[in-house]
């Protein structure tokens, strides 16, 4: 058995999951329209530029999502899924996992975004493991607006891998092989160290990166 990994946005998605998330809020007025449609952008640059501070983003994310009781948010996130994800799924990203699936691989997204956003998602692309910075929640399941543990992001997602596979008695070693698919120079740490990196739709640092190492590079869709 060898273990694939797949980071979510701009990997498996052609869209980044996460900002849309912020811009499904604004479109049903659940948020200030201006303020959070520039905080929203601020914060997708940092990302892309590799400056994101993760553990402010995510408390930044939770608090706005722990404005709102439980019950509203998950009806939300069906429109959301209906309308914003489910069109963005593609035939290309599913049969790259039903490759791995077929092969009898252990297959995780591990991605940046929260599990708030990307359970369902993963749910949709047939994943069954899914590693992301998890909520702080009440008994009931209500969101409190803080951060548990270290956010999976750049070495975080090194950290949280490691822990998944403990789990399990498991670490990268364990498998003949281990794959990991990413599109961000931002995981370049988990990408370093699976025995095959592959740069998927990569973004220009990355694949620079790819190219100087020899690393397979994988455009899934042309957005």
């Amino acid at each position: 058995m060898n273990l694939a990994l797949f980071d979510l946005d701009h990997t498996l998605l052609p869209i980044d999951s996460d900002y849309e998330w912020g811009q499904f809020l604004i479109r049903i007025g659940a948020v200030d329209a201006d303020q959070f449609k520039k905080s929203n952008a601020e914060w997708f640059a940092q990302y892309q530029a590799g400056t994101l501070d993760p553990v402010k983003y995510l408390e930044f994310t939770f608090g706005t999502l722990s404005s709102f009781p439980r019950k509203q948010l998950d009806a939300w996130h069906v429109q959301f899924m209906k309308e914003v994800i489910i069109p963005r799924i593609t035939p290309q990203a599913l049969d790259l996992l039903q490759q791995h699936h077929d092969a009898g691989d252990l297959v995780a997204i591990v991605t940046a975004t929260n599990s708030f956003v990307t359970e369902p998602i993963a749910k949709a692309l047939g994943v069954d493991f899914l590693i992301a910075s998890d909520p702080e929640t009440t008994d009931d399941g209500e969101i409190t607006g803080k951060l548990l543990d270290t956010p999976t992001y750049g070495p975080g997602k090194v950290i949280h891998t490691h822990a998944w596979l403990a789990t399990m008695d498991m670490t990268l070693s364990s498998f003949p092989r281990s794959f990991f698919y990413s599109d961000s120079h931002n995981d370049l740490p988990l990408l370093l160290l699976v025995t095959d990196p592959i740069a998927t739709n990569p973004n220009a640092l990355l694949k620079a990166h790819a190219d100087a190492h020899g690393w397979s590079i994988l455009q899934l869709f042309d957005e």
